[in-house]
């Protein structure tokens, strides 16, 4: 966990003022250079060789790098490769590959990262980001000025004024609670795609994917596929044990943290820390008694963590800063508290679970929506037709229905809220949403969802959330299910062999040879929280005022389905919503109360 920063021209403020907004992310030592109108700063979380030797920005020869990750297989691919380097880093690596292959190196790295390498030889910027999307990228291009950066607010600084709304990324947030990349909610700050590099020379940007998912069906055997996916996980597990410092392991107790965290202690052979949180308050959202019977067979050092109303309150302004622009996942709250005392601790690096649901395939939605793309395959045009009319006209309006009607009419099978808009708002931003992915098997509709999956909860949601929460404390997280070799692995697996007869099922099989049946087997629950109640509690319809309170400057939504919404909340049912809501309210307010949009 770093922080990077770049410009191309020489900013009207002080570039090191923009540059201390990313201490937080790289508190160990912060550096800046000049190289004529072009700076270049870098704040640094030291993980790995923790000599001055390995400071950035780091130049060799005509090229300077400013880079934040970890490249896991770096001293494979030193020796693999017969790199000369003069420091024991990952960074200068990525330098040294680059003189040996020019831009055509990204595959090779096994990590986390985003990076941009500034070549003086050619005035050319190369800028880089990892396969899913675990480190961001921010840049700002307009009038031939380029600015990068880990966060967004050092280029709000550099710019010297605050961008309009970008209104499209506001119509995605409504519907999946975060914007799609490349859009934030800053008009002209865009977000580098993940599993993309770009190359910014002669005023031009051009951007290149060098990462897909790769779907070719060649394991067709369950026991071959449990082999197979148990050795890639154990290779994960172990390449993110990485560090010359301490390394942590978050622990909910659910299957994911529950098999990481044991895979780790297994493998280090060593007393190892585990972090849970959980509520005094509202225990059906705790799962802080499995969380401690892991802890317990595996003999960690644990610490539970319960996260009380008032520090979900206390929290609410620091959270809504690391987070930097509206992101609707509740969970930035008790993960901000569990961050903070994990830092109090003096652990800089842990181990997290994220990734498993989507790529074995933990949501209970996946087998539902097979089954009716299987149903349709049985139907013939003439009952398609019949179906689809009458399911066109059906007065009831069940889960079920709806899910066909969308299947039947091609349509995407995600939801949304987008009724919020009034009619002549809606028209104008919902034609520029760009399209869900195409089927990347026309006839494989659960790798299609998965992948959708990838792309959209996983990548723009719950990886974004937790690098600005976990960046704001200067701690790394690291995701073993998202090595590329285990993903690529798993989409390589007959879909059925997946699907099998329980979510998650080839995982839970694996599982099963490290955890307690009680916690295998246990139902699903996700990380949830008491969010709802407790800011019914302590605000009330004061919620409902500071929405309205926006809408009344951007006139972008429609108040009575706004006050619908808002007493659905009240009663505990679509609190989302009316959260996003709020969140982007309170936002809005906060950064365009004096100017507008």
């Amino acid at each position: 966990m770093c922080g990077i920063l770049g410009i191309n021209f020489t900013p009207a403020s002080n570039f090191n003022e923009a540059l201390q907004l990313l201490e937080k992310r790289g508190p160990d030592n912060t550096n800046s250079l000049q190289i004529g109108e072009n700076h270049f700063g870098h704040t640094r979380l030291s993980i790995i060789d923790l000599d001055d030797e390995a400071n950035q920005p780091m130049e060799f020869d005509n090229l300077l790098i400013v880079f934040n990750g970890e490249i896991y297989n770096y001293k494979e691919l030193r020796k693999m490769e017969n790199l000369a380097c003069v420091t024991n880093s990952d960074t200068e690596v990525i330098i040294r590959l680059y003189q040996k292959y020019d831009t055509e190196f990204l595959k090779l790295l096994n990590g986390a990262f985003s990076f941009s390498i500034f070549d003086k030889t050619k005035n050319r910027y190369f800028c880089a980001r990892d396969r899913y999307g675990k480190k961001p990228f921010y840049y700002y291009l307009k009038d031939e000025k380029f600015i990068f950066s880990s966060t967004i607010s050092p280029i709000i600084k550099l710019l010297g004024f605050t961008p309009k709304l970008n209104r499209i990324a506001l119509s995605q947030y409504l519907q999946y609670f975060t914007p799609l990349t490349p859009n934030t909610f800053y008009d002209c700050i865009f977000k580098l795609p993940k599993g993309s590099y770009c190359v910014y020379e002669n005023g031009q940007l051009k951007i290149k994917k060098y990462y897909r998912l790769k779907t070719y069906k060649r394991i067709l055997q369950e026991q071959q596929a449990l082999e197979v996916c148990e050795n890639q996980l154990l290779k994960s597990v172990e390449l993110r044990m990485t560090s010359d410092v301490e390394i942590g392991s978050l622990l909910s107790g659910g299957v994911d943290s529950s098999l990481i965290s044991t895979i780790y202690a297994n493998l280090s052979g060593e007393k190892i820390k585990t972090f849970s949180v959980g509520y005094e308050e509202y225990e059906k959202y705790c799962e802080l008694p499995y969380a401690k019977k892991i802890a317990q067979n595996i003999k960690s050092e644990h610490f539970e963590l319960r996260f009380s109303k008032k520090d979900f309150i206390d929290n609410l302004d620091d959270v809504l800063n690391a987070l930097e622009e509206p992101h609707g996942d509740h969970a930035s709250n008790p993960l901000f508290y569990l961050m903070e005392t994990i830092k109090k601790i003096g652990i800089k690096t842990v181990l997290s679970g994220e990734g498993s649901d989507e790529i074995f395939l933990g949501y209970n939605n996946y087998q539902k929506f097979y089954d009716y793309y299987e149903f349709k395959k049985t139907l013939s045009n003439e009952q398609k037709k019949f179906l689809k009319l009458n399911l066109g006209t059906a007065s009831s309006n069940t889960k079920e229905i709806e899910y066909l009607q969308r299947i039947f009419n091609d349509e995407n099978l995600y939801n949304s809220f987008g009724e919020i808009f009034t009619k002549q708002q809606k028209g104008k931003l919902f034609k520029k949403i760009p399209h869900f992915p195409e089927p990347i098997e026309k006839n494989d509709p659960i790798d299609w969802m998965s992948s959708i999956d990838m792309e959209i909860w996983l990548g723009e949601g719950l990886l974004s959330k937790i690098d600005k929460i976990s960046g704001a404390h200067g701690i790394e997280i690291r995701n073993p299910f998202l090595d590329f070799n285990l993903v690529d692995t798993v989409f390589s697996i007959d879909s059925k062999l997946k699907l099998g007869d329980t979510n998650k099922y080839l995982l839970k099989k694996i599982a099963s040879k490290y955890l307690p049946d009680e916690i295998v087997n246990r139902r699903k629950k996700g990380f949830n929280s008491p969010y709802n109640e407790w800011l019914m509690e302590e605000f009330g319809d004061d919620l409902l005022f500071e929405i309205l309170k926006a809408n009344k400057n951007h006139n972008l939504f429609n108040d009575s389905y706004i006050k619908e919404l808002f007493s659905y909340a009240k009663d505990n049912k679509l609190k989302q919503h009316t959260y996003a809501l709020w969140l982007f309210s309170v936002w809005y307010n906060k950064t365009y109360s004096a100017s507008g949009i």
